[in-house]
């Protein structure tokens, strides 16, 4: 059981991750961890060693999200006059160990100097005072709150990402305007369009997949605690146990369990959906108007890049509007790194407001520095607008004792699969009482 466990955790992570950098986690690549994947052709060049789940681009291969790193990376490089080597995760070389699993191992025997790190590894690596505070990079000034709050633990910048990944609802615009629906703003307007839209001959008005139906949770269960002007002493309150997850999290769980009950979510087959693999022949084909992705999504042709129909994008549903759902992960340098002045200048560098512009304007994502826009397609604005309104909602918050992103999405699984509300929260109260019990 445990190792089945530890597959859906690595499976859940390479889904999450997608919408970051296309990374596939689970299993790439046939490069060893340690074998150095650029050409050492001078070895008196300084070397900065970087663990990540996918190695340097190789030359003449079209992988847009890759080459957008490595372009940042050269810039780096160029500049110190150095050389960062990719040492590579691979399931192969690392058989059951997930990725979270090696980056945990090789942090805590200071094996390289920067890593990219998923939101548990942050947070676990954080408390353990690991990591290097980063609010000492230049850079750091301009990243936006939502990076800021995300990877702050015990009041230290452990991480920061090159882009903020937003999930969102992607909605046929031309079927809500035949039923004269406006788009929704709260929990229960969206209700009521799932319920013309059912009246009206579309047998599962939600195009629903196993792993992102948790955003309708968040969005409901965290809309004030980020929007209300006392984040902090929120999560304190939940950090010390005095407020319970369970309390924030029933009334998201209790409306997909409406959604599910009216029939407007197929529970059974959400729940054997991969994420955008199942839902979306139905939606590009007109007989699904609502589905959830991120960002990314809307921009490739893979995915929902091109509709033949009115796409627009906006936030799930909560009671103070539309909300994006933002998970984060981010690079980290290990405090005792042997390379650790040229390591945090390669960092600097790399996030730079000049090789973020970069970054962004190549993947045509949000940054993650205030100070760098892209223009978005016209579907994304209603999502680009909350955001840079600084509305949000965090789906991962290495500020938390309890993992957010990989635990909501397992609980939700289980309401999928039959479970009771009171089942989920019970869940919920375990895990609280284990962190609790840890700290």
């Amino acid at each position: 059981m445990k190792k089945k466990i530890k597959g859906r955790r690595n499976k859940l992570w390479a889904v999450c991750i997608t919408g970051i950098m296309l990374f596939t986690i689970s299993a790439c690549g046939r490069i060893k961890a340690d074998e150095n994947l650029i050409p050492n052709d001078d070895k008196e060049r300084k070397i900065i060693n970087l663990f990540g789940p996918m190695e340097k681009s190789k030359p003449n291969v079209s992988n847009i999200a890759r080459t957008a790193f490595d372009l940042t990376v050269e810039m780096a490089e160029e500049k110190f006059d150095l050389t960062v080597r990719y040492r590579t995760y691979t399931a192969e070389n690392y058989q059951e160990k997930t990725y979270d699993d090696v980056c945990l191992d090789r942090v805590r025997n200071n094996m390289d100097d920067l890593y990219l790190l998923n939101p548990d590894t942050i947070q676990i690596l954080g408390s353990e005072d690991l990591l290097l505070d980063l609010s000492v990079l230049d850079s750091a000034k301009n990243l936006r709150d939502v990076v800021k709050t995300a990877n702050t633990v015990n009041g230290k910048l452990v991480a920061i990402p090159q882009e903020v990944v937003a999930y969102g609802l992607f909605l046929n615009q031309d079927m809500f305007d035949e039923y004269n629906l406006a788009l929704p703003n709260t929990p229960e307007e969206f209700m009521e369009c799932c319920r013309v839209f059912k009246e009206n001959g579309i047998e599962t008005p939600i195009g629903a997949n196993r792993w992102w139906l948790e955003n309708f949770v968040f969005a409901q269960a965290y809309a004030e605690l980020y929007n209300g002007g006392s984040t902090k002493a929120l999560i304190e309150a939940l950090n010390k146990g005095e407020a319970r997850y369970s309390d924030y999290m029933r009334p998201g769980f209790e409306y997909l369990k409406e959604l599910i009950d009216k029939g407007y979510i197929d529970a059974e087959t959400a729940s054997t959906y991969e994420a955008i693999e199942g839902e979306s022949a139905d939606f590009l084909a007109g007989k699904t108007p609502v589905v959830m992705a991120y960002w990314g999504a809307a921009n490739s042709d893979i995915a929902y890049g091109k509709t033949d129909f009115n796409l627009k994008v906006i936030g799930f549903p909560s009671k103070l509007g539309q909300m994006p759902v933002v998970s984060m992960t981010g690079y980290a340098i290990v405090k005792d790194a042997e390379h650790l002045e040229d390591t945090i200048a390669v960092l600097d560098t790399i996030l730079s407001d000049e090789a973020l512009q970069l970054y962004a304007e190549t993947n045509k994502v949000i940054s993650a520095s205030s100070n760098v826009e892209v223009d978005c397609i016209d579907a994304l604005k209603p999502l680009n607008d909350r955001i840079n309104e600084n509305i949000y909602v965090l789906g991962s918050n290495a500020g938390m004792n309890v993992e957010q992103w990989g635990n909501t999405c397992q609980i939700v699984s289980r309401l999928l699969n039959g479970a009771t509300v009171d089942e989920c929260m019970a869940a919920f109260d375990k895990l609280q009482d284990e962190a609790l019990n840890r700290s």
